[in-house]
Parts: structure tokens; sequence; C-alpha cells
């Protein structure tokens, strides 16, 4: 299996063969052994080079998060041989781009204003929840055309927060 994986703004290159009970990973050509074993939905127990990570998926709404340890990663996915992949790298430059609340919480910080300029994986808007903040980032390189919030107010999980045109 072959993987375009971006994380913050980088693309590796991610191939995975099973052989037996183990897997062999390639990361961007450089081969490392995985001992993986799910210990629950969304969350796998890693061996790589001898160290061990727990590694959870959050997906909410459109966007992926890996959270390893105390980190968040906003991740995307890329199945190359997919059509349906090949289609959504296609047309992530065009149309307006919204940003989503991942969860119920409450916003607490303004980041980027409507009309502000702003680069793919800069942060916009500041949710908390559950005691923790979470930064929420542009999708894409361009201006917020649209801010539905202000600092204070509760929102739901899936409300539209922002547009970046």
């Amino acid at each position: 299996m072959i993987y375009d994986v971006t994380v913050r703004d980088k693309t590796h290159r991610i191939e995975l063969t099973r052989q037996g009970a183990e897997w062999r990973c390639k990361l961007d050509g450089r081969e490392m052994k995985l001992d993986v074993v799910a210990t629950q939905s969304g969350t796998l127990s890693l061996l790589i080079d001898g160290k061990s990570y727990v590694v959870k998926l959050e997906s909410t709404g459109p966007e992926t998060n890996i959270v390893v340890g105390r980190q968040r990663f906003p991740v995307q996915v890329h199945d190359p041989r997919s059509l349906r992949s090949r289609r959504t790298t296609a047309g992530d430059g065009g149309g307006p781009r919204k940003i989503t609340a991942p969860m119920p919480g409450k916003v607490v910080r303004i980041l980027a204003n409507a009309g502000t300029a702003v680069e793919a994986g800069q942060g916009v808007v500041v949710i908390e929840a559950m005691k923790m903040q979470n930064e929420l980032k542009s999708p894409k390189k361009g201006i917020v055309s649209k801010l539905n919030v202000k600092e204070g107010v509760a929102v739901e999980a899936g409300q539209s927060l922002a547009e970046v045109e």
C-alpha cells in the first residue's frame, strides 16, 4: 500500500508492506521496521526503531488529526491510485474553504480577522473544549473572507467558524 500523507504542509510518501506478522514501512524511501498493535478503535501502539508511541486518529468534520502523546498534527492522507484522492487534490486550490468546529466549545481567541491574508496551516481561531485550547488552521493559502464567530461565543461541533478564499 502506498500513501501520500501531508503533515503541516509537508507531504511524505509512505509504503507499507506486510511480511507475516510484522509490517515494513518506507518513509520517503527510508526503510524502518514497525511493530503495530491496535489497542482500540482509532488507537495504535507503535514500536518504531525501539521507541514506543501511542497514536490516536481524530476525524471531526473535514479535518483529520493524529495525536501522539500531547501533540496534535493535522494530516491529509491520499492514496495516489485512488480516483477520489486525485479529484480532491486537484480541487484543493479553488473556491472558498470553511473552517468548522471539531467539537463543542468556546471561542477564546481570533487570530485572523476577516480580510486577513493567511498561509495554509496558519491559525485562524482558537477554541477551548474540556479545558484544552485547539488552534484551528487555514486549510489553504488565501484571505479570510468570513468570520462567523466572536471571542467568548459558544460553538457547536460542525459549526462554520470562518471561510478562506
